[in-house]
C-alpha cells in the first residue's frame, strides 16, 4: 500500500471541518482516480482511518463516528476503549453490538452522553480480535451440568463452555480458549484448546499471562543460528583500528548479583574545572543489522519482559549474555557518550564515538553502596581499586546531578515495587520492597545524562529519531488530583492546567512527611500521560527535561537499538539527506510498535506479580498484619501489608453497618460513625488468596 497516498488523503481530511465528495477528494490530494487511489481508501476505511458514506468521505470525527476496541464484556453490556485516547471508554449495550467481542476493532456510530457517561452502538467489526482468552476452569456440583470458565481478563461473567469443548480439563486448571458469539442465543461461548496445569500455581498462571499477551517466547530456529554465527565472530584488528580505544581507561559496569546482560559501563575523570562522564553502552547494532532476522525478532517482541521466575529476552543469550554483554576483562565492542561537564555539573560539552573498551570490575550495587557507606570489608576495597577513581568522583557528580534534577522539578515519586523470592519448585515463599541505594541512584542519573544527550544531539542536526516522551498531565486529571490533595489537607492553588514541574514535585515532598506519601505519588503518576516513544521531539514532564530518548539499553529495549543504528550513520559522516531519507518512516514505525510492545510487557509483568503475591499469602491465610489504608471505594477499603502487598477487605459483608462513600478518601457508616480514610492504620487479617485471579482478601481484625 502506498504510504504517500494514504499520508496524503488523511492529511487533505484533517483540515476539513466536515466530510467531502469523493471526486472533490482526488482534487483536493492532486491524485487522479487510480486503482491505486481507491485501494488507498478502501484501507484506511478497514483501519478505521476514515468514513465512506455514500459519496461523502471524512474522518470518523467529522461524520460522528469514533473507532474503538471492545475492552471488557458483560452478560447484556460491553465497553470500546477508542483508538485515540480521545474519550473515556464508551458503554454498549448487547443489542446494538452487533455480535462484537473483546479485542475486536469497531466503528462506533450514535455516539450519546447520558448522566452515566457515553454510550454507543456499534456500526460494523473492522477487524476481529484473536478471539482468545486464558482462565480457571470452574465444574458444576452436578455431573450433569456445563462447565464453565472464570476468564482472566475482559470478560465480567463467566463464559459457559461448549459441549464436548473441555479438553479433558479439571476443576481449578489454567487453560487457553477460543471464544464465539452465538448469534441465535445472543451469547459467548468459549471450547477449551489447551491446559496448562493446576490454577493455584503462579508460576503455571505466569505461562498463562504469556500466552494471553501474545508475547512470544522461543526463537525461531533461523534467528538462533544468525545469533549464533554473530556472537562466533571475533572482534578483528580493523574493526578495533576504526573505533575510539578506551581499553585502558578505568571502566566498570554496575548491576544486579544476578544480572547476566551487562549493558552499560561508566568511567569517571576529574579535570581542571569539572569531570568528563564516559557512559559506555553495548555496541548492540553491530550485531544486531537492519533486515537481518535478528533485527526483525527484535523488532517484534519491542523489549525483554521480567517475571518474578524468568526473563524472556528481546535477543538471544548468545547475544545479550554473550557477545553484548560487557563482561569484566573482556575486549567489548561499544558505543560511547564522553559528557563535559564543569564544576557545578552542567553539561558543556558532548560527543558520540563507536568504541572499544575492557571493563575493569564487574561491579555489583550491593558492593558499592557498602563501599559508600564505609561497611566494605578490605576483599571488596581490593576489588574495586582498579576504578576508585570512576567510583569516588563519580559519586560527587552524582550528588550534583541529583541536586540539579530537584531543582528543575524531576519527581522523587514514592511507589512500591516488589522482590519476589522462589523456592527451588518456583513458588513464592517471600516478598519485600526492592532496596533503592546511593549506587543505583548514580547509575540512574548517569543514564539519564547520556539519554538527555543523545535527545539534544538528534534535534541538534534535525535528524530522524526515536525520543522517549512524557507529556504534561491534562487539566481533568489534574483537577481530580487537586480535589484528592486537598481532601489530605495540602494546598492545591497551584495543581491545575500549565501546572510546573516544581509544583508537582513540592506536592510529593510535602506528602512524604505523611501517611499520604505513597497515595499522593500515586495519584501524581496517575494523573500525568503515560510515558511512550515518539519520533518528535516532546521532553519528558517527569523528569523535566526538553530532550530525552532511550539510549543506554539496547539489549533490552529495541528503540535504544534503533537509535544506535542512525546515530552508527551520524557518526560514520553519512550525510543527513540519506540519513532523512533511510531512517524517517524507521523512526515513526519503530515509536509506534515500541510503545505498543511496552505496554504489553508492562501489563503481562503487572498480572503476573498479582498471581505471585497471590501465592505467597496463600500460606499466610489467618495470619494478622498491622495494615494501612491504601485505597477507598463504595464497596470498602484496599489495604497494604508491610511486605508491600496489597489486598480488599469487603465493607458490605460487615453484619449491622451502613458504609457511605464520600466519593475520594473517606467511607464512613451512618450507624455507628466508624470511618475510614486513606492513610488509616487498621489491622486486617488474610482471609483468601486466588492465585489464578491474582486476588487477595482480608477482614478486619481486632487490635487486641
Amino acid at each position: 500500500m502506498n504510504k504517500e497516498v494514504n499520508e496524503s488523503v488523511l492529511s487533505v481530511l484533517s483540515g476539513l471541518d466536515e466530510p467531502v465528495e469523493r471526486r472533490q477528494l482526488h482534487i483536493l490530494c492532486g491524485a487522479p482516480e487510480t486503482e491505486e487511489f481507491n485501494n488507498a481508501l478502501s484501507y484506511l476505511e478497514q483501519k478505521g482511518k476514515i468514513i465512506i458514506n455514500r459519496k461523502k468521505v471524512g474522518l470518523p470525527s467529522t461524520m460522528g463516528y469514533l473507532a474503538a476496541r471492545i475492552v471488557r464484556q458483560a452478560r447484556g453490556y460491553s465497553f470500546a476503549e477508542p483508538i485515540d485516547g480521545s474519550t473515556e471508554d464508551l458503554f454498549v449495550r448487547a443489542a446494538s453490538s452487533k455480535g462484537a467481542m473483546p479485542g475486536d476493532l469497531v466503528m462506533l456510530k450514535n455516539i450519546e452522553a447520558g448522566e452515566k457517561g457515553l454510550s454507543a452502538q456499534v456500526d460494523k467489526i473492522l477487524e476481529k480480535g484473536t478471539r482468545i482468552i486464558t482462565g480457571t476452569i470452574e465444574k458444576p456440583e452436578s455431573k450433569f451440568g456445563r462447565s464453565y470458565i472464570i476468564p482472566d481478563s475482559f470478560f465480567a461473567n463467566h463464559l459457559r463452555i461448549v459441549q464436548g469443548g473441555e479438553l479433558k480439563s479439571k476443576a481449578g486448571d489454567k487453560v487457553k480458549a477460543t471464544i464465539y458469539y452465538d448469534q441465535k442465543e445472543k451469547r459467548v461461548y468459549a471450547r477449551v484448546i489447551k491446559v496448562y496445569g493446576r490454577g493455584n500455581s503462579a508460576k503455571i498462571c505466569a505461562d498463562a499471562i504469556i500466552d494471553s499477551y501474545g508475547i512470544p517466547v522461543k526463537f525461531p530456529v533461523p534467528v538462533k543460528h544468525e545469533a549464533a554465527k554473530k556472537a562466533a565472530e571475533p572482534i578483528t584488528e580493523e574493526e578495533v583500528s576504526r573505533r575510539l580505544d578506551l581499553t585502558d581507561e578505568p571502566i566498570l559496569t554496575i548491576d544486579g548479583a544476578d544480572a547476566k546482560d551487562l549493558d552499560d559501563a561508566i568511567s569517571v575523570k576529574k579535570l581542571e574545572n569539572g569531570w568528563e562522564l564516559g557512559v559506555h553502552i553495548a555496541d548492540v547494532s553491530h550485531y544486531v543489522t537492519s533486515g537481518s532476522r535478528l533485527d526483525e525478532e527484535a523488532r517484534q517482541r519491542g523489549t525483554s519482559v521480567y517475571f518474578a521466575d524468568r526473563v524472556i529476552p528481546m535477543l538471544p543469550v548468545e547475544i545479550s549474555n554473550g557477545c553484548c554483554s560487557l563482561n569484566a576483562g573482556t575486549k567489548k565492542l561499544t558505543f560511547s557518550a564522553i559528557l563535559r561537564l564543569n564544576d557545578k555539573a552542567d553539561l558543556i560539552d558532548y560527543r558520540f564515538e563507536k568504541s572499544v573498551i575492557v571493563s575493569k570490575v564487574r561491579g555489583v550495587y550491593s558492593e558499592v553502596n557498602a563501599l559508600f557507606d564505609d561497611t566494605a570489608d578490605d576483599a571488596l576495597k581490593e576489588k574495586y581499586a582498579p576504578v576508585s577513581e570512576t567510583l569516588s568522583e563519580g559519586r560527587i557528580l552524582a550528588d550534583l546531578l541529583k541536586e540539579k534534577a530537584k531543582k528543575r522539578g524531576g519527581m522523587e515519586i514514592d511507589t512500591t515495587e516488589l522482590r519476589f523470592v522462589l523456592d527451588e519448585n518456583g513458588v513464592c515463599t517471600g516478598v519485600a520492597e526492592r532496596e533503592r541505594g546511593e549506587a543505583e541512584e548514580l547509575i540512574e542519573q548517569f543514564m539519564i545524562l547520556a539519554n538527555s544527550a543523545a535527545a539534544l544531539y538528534a534535534k541538534s542536526v534535525g535528524m530522524p529519531f526515536v525520543y522517549r516522551v512524557h507529556e504534561a498531565p491534562d487539566e481533568e486529571k489534574l483537577a481530580s488530583l487537586s480535589e484528592l490533595a486537598a481532601a489530605c489537607g495540602f494546598q492545591t492553588r497551584r495543581i491545575k492546567e500549565g501546572v510546573r514541574q516544581t509544583d508537582l514535585a513540592a506536592l510529593i515532598e510535602k506528602a512524604k512527611e505523611t501517611r499520604y506519601s505513597k497515595l499522593i505519588s500515586t495519584q501524581v503518576l496517575r494523573s500525568m500521560a503515560k510515558a511512550r516513544y515518539d519520533s518528535r521531539p516532546l521532553g519528558h514532564f517527569g523528569l523535566s527535561l526538553d530532550d530525552y530518548c532511550h539510549f543506554t539499553s539496547p539489549i533490552r529495549r529495541y528503540p535504544d537499538t534503533s537509535i544506535h543504528r542512525i546515530l552508527t550513520d551520524l557518526v560514520s559522516g553519512v550525510p543527513l539527506d540519506t540519513i532523512k531519507r533511510k531512517y524517517s518512516d524507521f523512526a515513526v514505525e519503530s515509536a509506534k510498535l515500541s510503545s505498543e510492545f511496552e505496554l504489553r510487557a508492562v501489563k503481562a509483568e503487572r498480572d503476573a506479580e498479582k498471581c505471585y503475591a497471590a501465592e505467597y499469602m496463600r500460606a499466610h491465610l489467618g495470619e494478622r498484619y498491622h495494615a494501612v489504608v491504601s485505597g477507598v471505594t463504595n464497596k470498602g477499603i484496599f489495604v497494604m501489608i508491610p511486605e508491600g502487598i496489597e489486598g480488599f477487605i469487603d465493607l458490605m459483608n460487615i453484619p449491622g453497618s451502613d458504609f457511605i462513600f464520600d466519593g475520594m478518601t473517606t467511607t464512613t457508616d451512618r450507624l455507628t460513625g466508624k470511618s475510614f480514610t486513606i492513610g488509616d492504620e487498621v489491622y486486617a487479617e488474610a482471609s483468601s488468596a486466588e492465585v489464578a485471579l491474582g486476588k487477595i482478601d482480608f477482614i478486619l481484625a481486632s487490635e487486641e
